[in-house]
């Protein structure tokens, strides 16, 4: 679940290099010759047929034929898209820099960037461009102009749910959000009001379960000064701070009996009495309800009143619970790791490894979308390294059959069809290095133990020896290969072989072989 970081440059050299250096720092590269290939890839309803997806950064050339990286900044600040852009040139004179900086850019560079360099302002641009991206979320959801599209959702069920949060929103019609608690009701909501004609008007939320018994007629249509003992001042409520604008109530299911049959007059007849008032008070509000309760056996039941029910169940929307959308976990995962990533200043957290992502997808989430964000909160925080692990989220591991934390790991390969040749002495090794590990002449994967036999966790000098003996056997002895995989150099490769005796005697016949 890396970052995509889109490379934008028509010297195809340059986008080689750039693309292995950002490939090797663990971010997914995505290249284009052109501006205009770039706008495309980017820009939403674009003339690519086949969607990119979601960039994270750009690293963008300014000096292109057509269309240069000047004027594809000035197109995406145009286009309201805040992904930072960081851009290089091989002229890196000071009205280059002022001129690119004033276009939007975030960060420039000149031919040849180093790694050191590329990494430091890759993860500059990240953190910056998560906190925006969550900025952006909370001003819009302020200001009422939150809409469906800055919904994370793949699944067909919240597809669904969308279709018909935006059909709501095109007319005026009362709506019911059914969900169990965490699963994104108000979100919902707000992307109606937002959607909606109303959405330079207020969005008032009430939460039902949180009024005080005794306060709930006062909070909601309000009171004149001197109505009850304690009322010192005129209090207009809810529906007349929603008036023009749309009413939320949240965990509707809890209001008290009396307060119900009140609300069905002010819906009824768009009017509701504050306590004390002489007259009732006009009101023009869009009503959207919702509530985690099964509202249809609240009626058999006696526990809420019936003519209300159909008053408010005009539009039902119903938002699945996490665990029957699961495609929509990987995406809340990588949106979730970049913004607690930004929030807790640890901008070299950008992955999470395949076992802990399957893990995740497994669990069933009772406590759907707000129990995901905390798990990742927590993990954040406690990670040591640059990516997230099954070790972050021991209460969900524990949970799950396979997914223990203390189990022995197998080192799988990509291909299931394909097993890992046995781990066996170098002496062995097949000298055709080409040759390939059929099914038929393959036993299963060697485990790689990470507890002794006294239960301990075994040290981490150990383990790596093991790593290497076998990825020494997987890839038959191709040193070059093995320090590959292995993300170390091949002189650091021969150094450990020495280090852990792992036959030194063999390194340089070994080594001929490459």
């Amino acid at each position: 679940m890396p970052d995509t970081i889109l490379i934008v440059d028509d010297d195809p050299v340059q986008r080689r290099l750039l693309q292995g250096q950002v490939t090797r720092m663990g971010y997914d590269a995505l290249v284009a010759s052109t501006g205009r290939e770039a706008l495309d890839l980017v820009v939403p309803g674009g003339s690519q047929k086949q969607r990119a997806p979601k960039v994270s950064a750009i690293f963008l050339d300014l000096v292109m034929p057509e269309l240069d990286g000047i004027a594809v900044l000035a197109a995406l600040r145009e286009r309201g898209l805040s992904i930072p852009v960081i851009v290089q040139t091989a002229q890196g004179g000071i009205e280059t820099v002022v001129g690119a900086m004033r276009a939007g850019a975030f960060d420039f560079v000149v031919k040849p960037v180093s790694p050191e360099r590329l990494k430091v302002s890759l993860s500059n641009a990240l953190k910056v461009g998560a906190l925006e991206g969550e900025l952006k979320r909370i001003r819009k959801s302020a200001e009422g102009s939150l809409t469906f599209s800055d919904i994370i959702a793949a699944s067909p069920a919240m597809r669904r749910v969308l279709k018909m949060g935006e059909k709501a929103a095109a007319s005026q019609i009362p709506v019911l959000i059914e969900g169990e608690s965490g699963v994104g009701k108000e979100l919902i909501a707000r992307a109606i009001q937002g959607s909606s004609s109303r959405r330079a008007r207020p969005f008032i939320t009430v939460n039902c379960g949180a009024l005080p018994e005794n306060l709930v007629e006062s909070i909601l249509f309000g009171h004149e000064k001197g109505a009850f003992t304690g009322a010192a001042d005129k209090h207009i409520g809810k529906f007349v701070e929603a008036d023009g604008g749309t009413l939320f109530l949240d965990e509707i299911g809890e209001l008290p009996t009396d307060i119900q049959v009140k609300l069905l007059r002010a819906i009824q007849e768009g009017e509701i009495d504050p306590i004390g008032a002489r007259r009732p008070v006009r009101v023009d509000i869009r009503l959207i309800s919702a509530t985690n309760r099964d509202l249809g056996a609240e009626v058999e039941a006696g526990h809420f009143r019936e003519d209300l029910y159909y008053r408010l169940n005009v539009l039902p929307i119903t938002v699945p619970p996490l665990r029957e959308r699961r495609e929509d976990i990987p995406l809340l995962l990588r949106h979730f790791m970049a913004r607690f990533a930004a929030e807790e200043n640890r901008p070299q957290l950008r992955a999470i490894t395949k076992q802990a992502e399957a893990a995740l997808c497994a669990f069933d989430w009772p406590g759907n979308i707000r129990q995901l964000e905390n798990a990742v909160f927590r993990a954040v925080v406690l990670a040591e390294g640059d990516t997230l692990t099954l070790e972050e989220f021991p209460q969900i591991a524990a949970q799950i059959d396979g997914f223990e934390i203390a189990q022995s790991l197998p080192l799988q390969p990509s291909s299931p069809e394909i097993a890992a040749p046995p781990l066996q002495p170098v002496e062995s090794y097949n000298e055709d290095e080409s040759a390939a590990v059929e099914p038929g002449h393959a036993t299963a994967v060697g485990l790689l133990e990470l507890v002794s036999e006294e239960g301990q966790v075994r040290p981490v000098n150990e383990i790596e020896a093991e790593a290497i003996r076998f990825a020494i056997g997987f890839y038959h002895g191709r040193m070059s290969e093995v320090a590959r995989r292995l993300g170390i150099g091949r002189s650091t490769l021969y150094r450990k072989l020495r280090e852990y005796d792992l036959d030194p005697a063999m390194i340089d016949n070994i080594g001929e072989r490459d």
